[in-house]
């Protein structure tokens, strides 16, 4: 790959690489194809969504994000598979350390975890617990992120927490990747963000909204910023954090075009970003988009990557 300049001075060359996601509203015997594609295609990782049921498509198809991520690992062979993103609304540590650890040995070591602090909605209702508010749920992602680190790289490990309880949980034979599977964490608060320098290998952003593409491009820049302060607080090297963008946050979706996904790419390019993240086109409703597009678009990884 070749290695893309960024605008700020003494931030260390970053690749950029591109990647997927696969919506988990298909049965395997239509999705296998996707993921096989997206393989031979280039894409440097592939993702799907970690809920029991996301937003208005609850109410039609949908299946586990591990279960679909352990299928992709068995017809793919060297694209990275990940979660984007899990969280504590339906995860334990103890759990999910044990389908961590197996996902990454089907897959051979190819896996990237997402985690997030989870938001409201079906997720967080579905098992008939109370919605936590904001501060509740980021002191729950702390502790979650806090012990699964912990379980993914000891075994027998023992805790009692505000949210969370262990007793002597194992991670026998552990990752294929060492000391684990690398965490990519979502952020875009103070707090998250310490986070991420301190057990992330990744940061993802969605960025904070806005009325049009030039607001939403605007929060990124700025969320970039208040990450730089935060690595610079924790004494941490920014060379050291992959930097992850879901382009379709924006009130555009990134494959509008093949030429308006390449400006987008670009544009994280020189803000610093290492990745970027589109979807896969649907027929309807969230990413509404032509197939025929991203086929246009993967044509241009190589050209991509030298944006």
């Amino acid at each position: 790959m070749t290695r893309v300049g960024v605008p700020d001075p003494g931030r260390t060359l970053a690749i950029m690489r591109i990647g997927i996601v696969i919506l988990p509203d298909q049965r395997w015997s239509d999705s296998r194809r996707r993921w096989q594609q997206a393989d031979e295609w280039g894409f440097d990782h592939a993702w799907t969504y970690d809920h029991l049921g996301w937003r208005d498509l609850v109410d039609g198809p949908w299946f586990d994000s591990m279960t679909t991520l352990t299928a992709a690992a068995t017809v793919t062979s060297r694209i990275r598979l990940g979660t984007l993103v899990a969280s504590p609304n339906f995860r334990h540590p103890a759990a999910f350390a044990r389908q961590v650890t197996a996902l990454d040995d089907v897959s051979g070591g190819r896996v990237l975890l997402g985690l997030g602090a989870g938001g409201i909605g079906f997720d967080s209702a579905v098992l008939g617990g109370e919605t936590q508010p904001p501060r509740q749920r980021v002191d729950r992602f702390a502790e979650f992120t806090e012990l699964l680190d912990l379980i993914l790289r000891e075994d027998g490990t023992t805790w009692r927490g505000e949210w969370f309880t262990a007793v002597d949980a194992r991670n026998n034979p552990g990752c294929v990747q060492q000391p684990r599977v690398p965490f990519v964490v979502a952020a875009n608060g103070p707090r998250s963000m310490r986070l991420v320098a301190r057990f992330g290998q990744g940061w993802v952003t969605t960025g904070l909204g806005g009325d049009d593409l030039e607001s939403w491009w605007s929060t990124v820049t700025e969320l970039s910023a208040r990450l730089d302060a935060t690595l610079e607080q924790a004494g941490r090297d920014p060379a050291t954090l992959d930097r992850y963008l879901s382009l379709d946050s924006a009130p555009v979706f990134s494959l509008r075009s093949a030429d308006f996904f390449a400006e987008q790419v670009a544009r994280a390019a020189r803000l610093g970003f290492t990745d970027v993240v589109t979807h896969w086109p649907r027929a309807s409703s969230w990413y509404a988009g032509d197939e025929a597009v991203l086929v246009e678009a993967a044509e241009l990884l190589p050209e991509l990557r030298r944006a």
